[in-house]
């Protein structure tokens, strides 16, 4: 028998010894870890959206006014004596009013002017019996008002805004005194007067599209004190003091 010859089964099980050895020589470079699929998955966080409220705008306005509150009392011009309450004027009455406006935004952090000119019958009247045994008419009546008022607001949904008002106001006052004496004899006199004042209120905003919006606002404007002096039976003075609470439905339109 040769010796070295070799059986197949010995040839086959050396050929696999060294098929293995060159492998472990090819992998002795490191470690491989294998690759585990732990099926966890990052959370997904959503920020809530914000409405787009910046931009140009202008719109319309239908109010009430009401509560006003201007006590007149007259004091002798010449002598300076008190001669006592006459009534009360409580302004009240229908409006309308126009306005434009511009508003930035931060974040959900809007703000802007408004300028607005407002028109209607913010009024009243009443009677009393003079000296002269007749009767003394005393009537007021805001003709129209022009206010710039800064706004706001916070949007608290994308379509919804609240807001704060604050502004100034300049309004034009009619403002008349007429009388009649026992005799049928009358006479009538007008103060008119213009004066500045202020406007305070709260206000909220919902959004129909992207370009229209209706509002609901309630305001406090008031104008001061203004000398008016009238010289119906010796000269007499009253002090002036317009004021009313407003509630107002708009319509505003986005440029």
């Amino acid at each position: 028998m040769c010796a070295v010859c070799v059986n197949a089964p010995l040839g086959a099980a050396v050929a696999a010894s060294l098929t293995l050895a060159s492998t472990l020589a090819a992998n002795a470079g490191g470690y491989t870890p294998p690759v585990v699929d732990s099926g966890v998955v990052a959370p997904i966080v959503e920020t809530a959206p914000v409405g787009d409220w910046a931009g140009g705008y202008a719109g319309l306005t239908l109010g009430y006014a009401f509560g006003g509150d201007d006590r007149v009392g007259f004091t002798e011009t010449e002598s300076g004596t008190y001669l006592g309450d006459a009534g009360d004027l409580e302004l009240s009455g229908a409006n309308a009013g126009v306005h434009i406006g511009y508003r930035w935004q931060r974040d959900r952090w809007v703000f802007g002017p408004e300028l607005g000119f407002e028109a209607g019958n913010i009024e009243d009247n009443f009677s009393f019996s003079n000296e002269l045994g007749g009767t003394t008419d005393v009537s007021s009546k805001i003709k129209n008002v022009l206010a710039l008022r800064l706004k706001t607001g916070y949007s608290v949904r994308p379509d919804l805004l609240v807001y704060g008002i604050a502004g100034i106001a300049r309004a034009d006052v009619e403002y008349k005194v007429a009388g009649t004496d026992g005799s049928g004899g009358s006479v009538s006199e007008n103060r008119d007067f213009k004066n500045n004042g202020y406007i305070v209120g709260l206000g909220v905003e919902k959004k129909f599209s992207d370009r229209m919006s209706v509002t609901g606002e309630y305001e406090y404007a008031n104008f001061g004190k203004t000398a008016r002096t009238f010289e119906l039976d010796g000269a007499a003075t009253t002090q002036a003091t317009p004021d009313y609470h407003n509630v107002k439905l708009g319509l505003n339109f986005k440029f």
